[in-house]
């Protein structure tokens, strides 16, 4: 629970597709059923205060009914080892680890929030988000990460060698079909504002734009030579994909309708993790060989600071209340704990041979559609 916000009732017609209007208020969601409605969200949506609303529901206290009965974490997997590390968001303790198998990789919640998914060296191995107990692991031969339609109607895994994107049930991940993508080695991926598309960032500075009714790869598009795009991840007016670029060191704004470029960020050598504030008004960008984490005005495409760490950084989250960006730093087995306000280590915790994929949990939202924490 969040200090200092006071409740303010709802106002609005309640539905799993209306956003929460008041900090600290009753999340109006209903619970899923078995197979939901897929939300009409045929156009981005617009917030109250007419800021952009593709993360409208994600501010800070936002909390839907399942987030907000879970106590505030910070899951990292130890890709050196064959667990997972729990860390108190609270008191920046770790408190636990969960044995999940080989070299996991990252930390995917679910679309409903209830599990807690881990990538590893030979499958996905589900975690339940409340008790930590360790299910029955799915094999998957190296799996790169793990995402969701926006309906929570299917669960979409993708692959390496050969690149594919393979479509799964959302909770047994029982394979229904295989959709082949035209790139090798696919980095990361995020869904259109409507959820009809996904577009996946390849090896060879190629984006891949994926039909998810059709069920086929429809479009190829070239980012320019000596790219390596990394993280993806949808502007919040819906307009834009942000591609994280390790090899030129900075972020390509892409029309999300063309896949074109449109502009290009510099922000520092190996960019790699993209990470919305709670406003949804900066980009939070890990800047691994720069050692540093580069900050972007959504509004005015352009880095308004840039904020140095002791080591590199990889991938991260921000906390429920936006205070807080947490990342790994695989080469220095440490994850860092940065203040949003100031730019400075709040803590530095030890944490195992290469921690990698660590995933905030939970935070707001209404579903999650993967990675390691996209809301919406």
């Amino acid at each position: 629970m969040l200090c200092g916000c006071q409740s303010v009732p709802f106002r609005g017609r309640p539905g799993p597709d209306s956003p929460v209007l008041a900090l600290g208020g009753p999340a109006p969601y209903v619970r899923p059923s078995a197979t939901p409605p897929p939300p009409p969200l045929s156009r981005p949506v617009r917030s109250p205060d007419r800021r952009p609303g593709v993360y409208a529901a994600t501010r800070a206290g936002m909390l839907g009914p399942v987030a907000r009965r879970l106590p505030p974490r910070v899951y990292v997997p130890v890709s050196g080892g064959t667990a997972v590390q729990v860390v108190d968001a609270r008191t920046y303790r770790p408190i636990r680890r969960i044995p999940v198998g080989q070299a996991p990789r990252q930390v995917v919640p679910s679309w409903d929030l209830r599990t807690l998914w881990v990538t590893e060296a030979a499958g996905l191995v589900p975690v339940d988000a409340r008790t930590g107990a360790v299910g029955r692991a799915v094999p998957f031969p190296d799996p790169v990460d793990l995402y969701f339609t926006l309906d929570g109607r299917y669960s979409l895994v993708l692959g390496a060698r050969p690149g594919r994107l393979q479509i799964r049930d959302p909770r047994t991940l029982r394979l229904r079909s295989t959709i082949r993508l035209p790139c090798p080695d696919p980095a990361a991926a995020d869904l259109s504002a409507d959820g009809s598309t996904m577009v996946v960032g390849c090896a060879g500075g190629r984006l891949v734009r994926v039909d998810l009714a059709r069920r086929s790869a429809t479009e190829t598009a070239r980012l320019a030579e000596n790219t390596r795009p990394q993280d993806v991840r949808l502007a919040p007016d819906g307009s834009t994909f942000y591609v994280a670029d390790a090899g030129r060191g900075g972020v390509w704004l892409v029309g999300a309708t063309d896949l074109r470029p449109t502009d290009f960020i510099a922000t520092g050598r190996g960019a790699h993790g993209l990470y919305l504030s709670r406003d949804a008004g900066t980009l939070y960008v890990t800047d691994g060989a720069a050692r540093a984490v580069s900050l972007i005005s959504v509004a005015e495409h352009r880095v308004t600071d840039r904020w140095r760490l002791p080591a590199v950084p990889d991938m991260g989250g921000v906390s429920a209340d936006g205070r807080v960006l947490w990342l790994s730093a695989r080469q220095a087995g440490t994850v860092f704990a940065v203040s949003t306000d100031t730019g400075r280590i709040i803590r530095r915790l030890p944490a195992g041979p290469a921690p990698h994929g660590l995933c905030v949990f939970p935070q707001p939202g209404r579903f999650s559609l993967g990675h390691t924490g996209i809301y919406r």
